[in-house]
C-alpha cells in the first residue's frame, strides 16, 4: 500500500513539472506532410534525420500550383550540398545548398502556449500528452510548434513565410532511430554528378 502511495505522489509531481523547451533525438525518421496556407504546396515524405552528421533524407511526392512531383532529396549540411537522386535512371543532380542545418528542437527563447493531450485522457494509452510553443524566428517570422512532452518527438511545427504565408508540417509514424544509415549517403552512381544551380530548402518541396 505504502509502495502504491509513493508511485501515485511521484507521477503526481511528475505531472506538475513545468513543461522546457527541448530537442528531438539526434536520430528519427518518420513521415510528414507539408501544406501552405495559400494552397499552392501540399507534400507528402518520408524522413531521415540526422542531427550528429547533419544530414536529412526526404523522399517525397506532392503538388506544386496544381501540377504533381516527386522528388528524392538528400542534404549534406556540413558539406553544404544536396543530391537530387533519380533511381529509376540512375542519374544524380548536385548542389550547393544555401541554408545552414538547423537541429529540430524548441528554441529556448519560446513561450508555452499550453499542454494538452490529443485523443483521450479518460483511459490509459488513449490520449498523446503534448506542448505548444509559440516564438520568432530570427527573420522575425512567426512559428508555433507542438511536441510530445516525453520524448520530445514533433507532432506538428508552423512558420509565417513570404511566399507561401503559413506553412504547416505534421508529423507521423516517428521513430527513434534510423534503420538503414545508408541512406544518408550518396548512391554510387551519385559520383560523377555534375554541379547544378544552388537550391534552397523550400525549392526542394517543388518541381523538379
Amino acid at each position: 500500500m505504502r509502495r502504491l502511495v509513493a508511485l501515485a505522489c511521484f507521477l503526481a509531481a511528475c505531472a506538475a513539472q513545468k513543461p522546457h523547451p527541448c530537442a528531438t533525438p539526434s536520430l528519427l525518421s518518420g513521415q510528414l506532410t507539408l501544406a501552405t496556407q495559400n494552397e499552392q504546396l501540399w507534400a507528402f515524405a518520408r524522413y531521415l534525420y540526422d542531427a550528429l552528421g547533419q544530414r536529412i533524407r526526404l523522399q517525397e511526392m506532392g503538388f506544386y500550383q496544381n501540377k504533381s512531383f516527386t522528388h528524392d532529396a538528400l542534404l549534406l549540411y556540413t558539406e553544404a550540398l544536396v543530391y537530387e537522386i533519380d533511381h529509376q535512371d540512375h542519374t544524380c543532380k548536385k548542389r550547393a545548398l544555401r541554408v545552414d542545418f538547423h537541429p529540430m528542437a524548441v528554441p529556448r527563447n519560446a513561450s508555452l502556449l499550453g499542454q494538452a493531450v490529443v485523443g483521450s485522457s479518460s483511459s490509459p494509452g488513449q490520449g498523446l500528452l503534448v506542448n505548444t510553443w509559440t516564438g520568432k524566428l530570427p527573420d522575425n517570422a512567426p512559428y508555433v510548434v507542438t511536441v510530445t512532452e516525453f520524448g520530445c518527438i514533433p507532432v506538428s511545427t508552423s512558420y509565417k513565410t513570404r511566399s507561401f504565408g503559413w506553412m504547416v508540417t505534421s508529423f507521423f509514424n516517428n521513430v527513434v532511430g534510423i534503420s538503414d544509415p545508408n541512406l544518408l549517403n550518396p548512391p554510387d552512381f551519385c559520383q560523377d554528378a555534375l554541379d547544378e544551380e544552388p537550391v534552397d530548402f523550400f525549392s526542394l518541396f517543388h518541381t523538379n
